[in-house]
């Protein structure tokens, strides 16, 4: 129990925004482009650092980077490079700054060629959520095969910042897999 008698993932327990974020986006299935870009920066801009930093910073990401645009962002030059690396609302990281910009016209590519990124991504599990029973956190994986596997396509098509593990929390925080323990209330079998 973790607050008015509700079980939760035990990593969103320490913070409202933790828990706000639980409750109402981790695991939801995600189908909105410019949202996607979103995730993948911030998950991409994580790397190395805390989920609840990201977190604090995310309103201050979306107003420096043109409310994850992908279109602006694929823009950017040095000159915006240089500028982003003087806002201490975001993560002052150049090689996360540059993947940013990187991903925004790998995105556009996709988007290009498939449509949107959802129904690309989406493809992957058969446009359905593959719903894990984990009974304790220490069962959920890093990575998977299926993760390691998208990350070798994004990469392939010019992606950074995309390494098995970022994908594997990028699939989670998105939907593409629901891993809220059994005993969370988010749990579908809690639902039904």
């Amino acid at each position: 129990m973790n607050g008015a008698g509700i079980t939760r993932c035990p990593w969103a327990c320490q913070t409202p925004i933790e828990r706000d974020y639980h409750d109402n986006e981790w695991g939801v299935p995600l189908h909105d482009d410019q949202r996607w870009f979103e995730a993948i920066v911030l998950d991409g801009a994580q790397a190395g650092l805390s989920w609840l930093t990201i977190l604090k910073k995310r309103d201050a990401y979306r107003q420096a980077f043109d409310g994850f645009d992908p279109h602006k962002v694929a823009s950017y030059d040095e000159r915006k490079v240089a500028e982003l690396l003087t806002n201490p609302g975001i993560v002052r990281n150049r090689l996360k700054i540059h993947s940013a910009i990187k991903n925004a016209r790998a995105f556009l590519a996709i988007q290009d060629k498939h449509g949107r990124f959802d129904d690309w991504i989406w493809r992957y599990v058969d446009g359905q959520p593959i719903v894990n029973r984990y009974r304790c956190a220490s069962d959920v994986p890093a990575q998977t095969a299926l993760s390691q596997r998208i990350s070798k396509d994004l990469k392939k098509r010019g992606f950074s910042f995309v390494g098995p593990t970022i994908v594997y929390a990028l699939m989670q925080a998105t939907g593409l897999v629901n891993d809220h323990l059994l005993s969370c209330f988010c749990h579908p079998e809690n639902h039904s």
